[in-house]
């Protein structure tokens, strides 16, 4: 059966998130119904990852099979032709009947964009935060995620019991563009909410409102003497993080990684810039 590797750029605030739902319009739902009409069959469609409602996506990765087929770029444009204006199909390339745009998948990168001021169009695109801000103490802050960490205290709590909150963090940065802070994140994988919850506690260590002990103490074990203690602890981290989660129209998907992209990760600069001399990315 002809398999396809399709990466996709999209704008979700009209989007209820990526996976497809019965009774609500999604970014998979779009890109299967536009797949089907140009085929006239049935198709496999699976992601590299799910995206909340209203994130975004600059380069997002699908897998698509059908038995009908058909040839990459008469494939990008007729799905293209059948798709809203705010969903693009990039590329599509032929791939391995057994690709699995998620389970092959080495590593996801998000960017986050905070805005310094108020603007008028960057609105859908960036979190305006109306307090001064800390760049240098924020870049500090993302240093201290790279390596292995538990994030129980920042992950949500629908998150399924039996899912690791043990998240190996490849890359984290922070960079000033404008009058925008732009933070990256990679890692092998992200809990659910876990990336807006991240940001905002950088941005309450900008704010000054947390330390950087405090911050530290988010995704590494308390020095505890109880479980009981602990529990206690994690329970008041968790509800601190999720009142301060970052709003989801700043956070994109940047990137995938597959097994030959390491080290092709870019320079850390805008997905939608508000200063004209920001080029925008090619």
């Amino acid at each position: 059966m002809p398999s396809w590797k399709l990466t996709i750029e999209y704008d979700g605030s009209r989007y209820h998130g990526w996976q497809e739902q019965k009774n609500a319009r999604t970014i998979a739902g779009e890109l299967r119904a536009a797949a089907m009409k140009l085929l006239d069959t049935p198709v496999d469609l699976g992601g590299s990852g799910r995206t909340d409602a209203g994130v975004h996506a600059l380069a997002q990765v699908a897998h698509l099979r059908s038995p009908r087929r058909l040839g990459t770029e008469a494939l990008r444009r007729g799905i293209n032709d059948n798709l809203p204006s705010d969903i693009n199909v990039l590329r599509a390339e032929d791939a391995p009947g057994k690709f699995d745009a998620r389970r092959d998948a080495k590593a996801r990168y998000y960017l986050y964009q905070i805005s310094t001021r108020r603007t008028a169009f960057g609105k859908p695109y960036c979190w305006w935060v109306k307090d001064r801000l800390d760049p240098a103490a924020m870049s500090d802050a993302a240093a201290l995620l790279v390596g292995r960490h538990d994030f129980q205290a920042l992950a949500d709590k629908r998150v399924d019991e039996d899912k690791s909150t043990i998240v190996v963090v490849e890359r984290a940065e922070l960079a000033s563009a404008g009058d925008l802070i732009l933070f990256r994140i990679g890692a092998s994988h992200f809990l659910w909410k876990l990336v807006r919850r991240i940001v905002g506690m950088v941005v309450e260590l900008g704010r000054g409102s947390i330390s950087a002990a405090e911050f530290r103490a988010l995704f590494e074990a308390p020095a505890d003497r109880t479980r009981q203690h602990a529990n206690s602890v994690r329970k008041e981290q968790r509800d601190f993080a999720a009142a301060h989660t970052a709003p989801s129209s700043g956070l994109f998907l940047e990137q995938v990684i597959y097994t030959g992209d390491e080290g092709k990760v870019g320079d850390l600069i805008p997905a939608i810039p508000l200063n004209q001399h920001y080029a925008r990315r090619q």
